[in-house]
């Protein structure tokens, strides 16, 4: 006679008194990081189907962007009078970064709220719908990239090994998408009139913010204020090593802590209200 199989249960126990918020939190971005390939073939996917239809696909932005750059880049160099071969570079890797900024930024709003349909009905971490969020972003951010090295070649101006030090801002820039990504994902989902606001103050931060102009034109004394300007800390980690020979310790130091700050802001929402992210979208 054969045995059989002895069949054992698992029970699931869930004490409200100790609901294990953070285990639960770090579990959900630990399982999102290790599915990192679904989030990008999500991202792949909303690309194609944004551009469906489109000739030139994201290409689009890359146009747009190079006659914007062009454009402002002979206004502004007259206004400011400034020699275009040393305006043009500034605003082209100023633009390209706001605008990859301010993209993410506005995308982030929407992080979670855009994948209600999955959110309801497949048992999927939230962190995989937020590095989707950052995935598509960055790579249409990447299409913009060659605009940057075809103004180097036209101007003559390349920047030396300093410029290596782009690439842990760009990894500053990553953990902030990442981490407003989740908390503005969540924020918007249950207040759906931060949206419009966030658009505004993303207008006010582009004005405020050396983009089309630069940091000494505010005279002796003043540019170094701009430390306790968040957007352009960030921004300048990613301009400074390409075309100002590098940025200051003062910049570096005030990007890692606003970027800490964001990351644990982000974490401590997260880690408080995970369990209602599901009503709120």
């Amino acid at each position: 006679m054969l045995d059989r199989p002895v069949v054992t249960e698992t029970t699931y126990i869930f004490d409200a008194r100790v609901p294990r918020r953070r285990a639960a939190a770090l579990g959900d971005i630990a399982t999102g990081v290790r599915r990192w390939r679904l989030s990008f073939a999500l991202a792949a996917l909303d690309i194609r189907n944004r551009y469906r239809g489109s000739v030139l696909g994201p290409f689009w932005l890359t146009l747009s962007n190079a006659v914007m750059i062009v454009g402002l880049g002979l206004l502004y160099s007259s206004l400011f009078k400034m020699s275009l071969a040393d305006y043009l570079p500034f605003i082209a890797v100023s633009l390209i970064t706001w605008n990859t900024i301010n993209a993410v930024v506005g995308d982030a709003c929407t992080s979670l709220t855009s994948a209600e349909g999955i959110i309801r009905q497949l048992p999927l971490p939230y962190t995989v719908h937020v590095l989707r969020c950052v995935w598509r972003n960055a790579v249409i951010a990447a299409h913009s990239l060659p605009i940057i090295l075809a103004v180097f070649a036209v101007t003559g101006v390349w920047p030396g090994w300093e410029a290596l030090w782009a690439l842990p801002g760009l990894a500053l820039i990553g953990i902030n998408a990442c981490a407003l990504a989740l908390f503005l994902g969540m924020l918007c989902a249950r207040f759906r009139d931060i949206p419009p606001i966030v658009g505004s103050v993303m207008q006010l931060a582009f004005f405020l913010s050396p983009v089309l102009w630069k940091p000494e034109l505010l005279g002796p004394g003043k540019a170094e204020w701009l430390v306790l300007n968040p957007f352009y800390v960030v921004m300048e980690t990613v301009r400074g090593p390409l075309v100002e020979g590098g940025a200051s310790a003062a910049v570096w130091v005030s990007a890692c802590l606003f970027t800490a700050a964001t990351a644990g802001l982000a974490l401590g929402f997260f880690i408080r209200f995970r369990g209602r992210i599901a009503f709120w979208v």
